[in-house]
């Protein structure tokens, strides 16, 4: 009998950034690959340039969190002006992905793991100026293997709605970028117990 594992994924960034998007497009993933999924997304008060937050709770059997979770293994930092909040909360064996390129200074310790990838660059290299959320997921994805690429893109595909289709292409580009700046399986999400 496999291990439950339960991961908790926080997500943070300024509204418009495609936060939401991520962490959507990661929840799709998971479920592809028969994964359970709880996540709940939350915004500030103003559309754009407000904060946004989204919280996921991925597992390899039934799960016991909500997905308002006191402590993560994981976040992403779409941008650094709202992961104060989420600092407390990183567990010691945890990872966080931050967009380097909107570092003003390092991000305040943790126990976690603190991988800045420059993820503002890295989208527009791949002619995905807007995209810089998903070059993170791809990052994240890549070295914790919580998802795999297949996954990855298959959630991309079912998430876009119709009117966005012309974006599909960039979208997966900035993914893939994301996966190639960070090495495969250098913070595993799972055992192999729990995979």
């Amino acid at each position: 009998m496999s291990v439950v594992l339960e991961r908790e994924v926080l997500w943070t960034g300024i509204g418009g950034q495609g936060v939401q998007l991520a962490a959507k497009i990661l929840a799709l993933a998971a479920t592809t690959e028969g994964r359970e999924v709880m996540s709940l997304g939350t915004y500030g008060g103003t559309m754009r340039g407000g904060n946004t937050d989204a919280s996921l709770v991925i597992a390899n059997g039934p799960i016991s969190s909500p997905p308002m979770v006191s402590r993560a293994w994981g976040a992403v930092i779409v941008h650094p002006r709202y992961y104060e909040p989420i600092r407390p909360k990183m567990r010691a064996d945890g990872i966080v992905f931050v967009d380097g390129d909107l570092l003003e200074e390092p991000l305040a310790a943790t126990k976690a793991e603190i991988v800045a990838i420059t993820a503002t660059q890295l989208a527009r290299e791949a002619d995905a100026p807007k995209a810089a959320a998903l070059v993170l997921l791809g990052a994240f994805a890549q070295a914790t293997g919580i998802v795999s690429a297949e996954a990855l893109d298959a959630g991309l595909v079912v998430s876009l709605p119709s009117y966005r289709q012309q974006f599909l292409e960039a979208n997966r580009r900035a993914l893939a970028i994301g996966q190639q700046a960070v090495p495969a399986l250098s913070s595993p999400a799972w055992t192999q117990e729990a995979a």
